[in-house]
């Protein structure tokens, strides 16, 4: 683990920003432009799609995939991000999986509030089982708020009476409306991204006036995650929303299912994206991809099927 990188990382990230709240579009190019500078694979092709009537990135590695089928949600506060933006992450996992991706780019607030984001997930999750995917193949992954989101599409597909995912990977999930986790005091000025100012600047884009007190919402302190598949949840131990993980991990526990809480130390949030920059980037992606081809492997049948 190198001190080095992770304090190079830690000042990138703590460039002086405009003070006071930025617009919309301000938020969206900033996290345009902070995005475009990490590192793609090489070893993948990229092609749009639709799902679910919205627009998706299809990501591939270029020698082929192996079956499985990475669901991707986007970071970006439910207000800004995209499929490209994410493409360090998806890329990466892709590269290091073999497995396919598709990256949905599902409607953002202020534009589209709760509980738009996580209508077009569960439709574009719909779309695959409708299209004949195998849920044993199929994983959902996702960062920051699209981590949330790999854990909201999992509640809103159960209670549609869905089957679920093989797997679901979070990195960095946003999980707490609420805001009440511990870390977001412990954890302020260690951030290097967030404010508390700025998570409820975007959030309340995203609430509209919705009470953050259900489980679409807050899920690390409100849902029954009772029957869901295995979960691995990655964070850094500097967030302020650390404890969004711990506490979703512990809830996972106790309904007896089968979940990894991954912390690393002194990284910021989505540390994943540095791959090439930060050592526990890699590494952290490499026990991501590993939980992933083991989910789907596990979930495949021993024998073909009787003819």
């Amino acid at each position: 683990m190198s001190k080095a990188q992770r304090a190079e990382v830690d000042a990138m990230l703590r460039r002086p920003q405009p003070e006071g709240p930025r617009s919309v579009e301000e938020l969206r190019a900033g996290f345009r432009a902070l995005m475009a500078r990490m590192a793609v694979p090489d070893t993948i092709r990229t092609g749009w799609t639709t799902l679910g009537d919205r627009p998706a990135l299809r990501v591939e590695p270029d020698g082929g995939s192996r079956a499985g089928t990475i669901l991707y949600f986007h970071g970006g506060g439910f207000v800004f991000g995209s499929p490209e933006t994410a493409l360090s992450l998806t890329g990466n996992l892709v590269a290091r999986t073999g497995f396919g991706a598709l990256s949905v780019d599902y409607r953002l607030a202020p534009e589209h509030p709760f509980p738009a984001a996580i209508d077009d997930t569960l439709a574009a999750y719909r779309a695959l089982l409708d299209g004949g995917e195998d849920p044993s193949t199929i994983v959902f992954a996702g960062d920051s708020a699209g981590g949330g989101l790999t854990v909201t599409t999992c509640l809103a597909a159960r209670d549609a009476g869905l089957p679920l995912p093989a797997a679901v990977l979070a990195f960095s999930p946003g999980l707490d409306a609420t805001r009440t986790g511990e870390s977001m005091a412990t954890k302020e000025g260690v951030d290097p991204i967030f404010t508390r100012a700025a998570l409820e600047h975007t959030g309340g884009m995203y609430l509209a006036g919705a009470d953050p007190h259900q489980p679409l919402l807050s899920p690390a302190v409100l849902a029954d995650l009772t029957g869901f598949p295995p979960m691995l949840i990655q964070v850094g131990a500097n967030e302020l929303l650390l404890d969004d993980s711990t506490r979703l991990a512990v809830r996972a526990r106790s309904a007896g299912v089968d979940v990894t809480l991954d912390v690393t130390a002194h990284v910021p949030h989505v540390f994943q994206a540095f791959a090439g920059v930060l050592d526990e980037a890699d590494e952290a992606l490499d026990r991501a991809a590993l939980f992933l081809a083991q989910r789907v492997r596990a979930a495949r049948p021993a024998h073909p099927p009787a003819r």
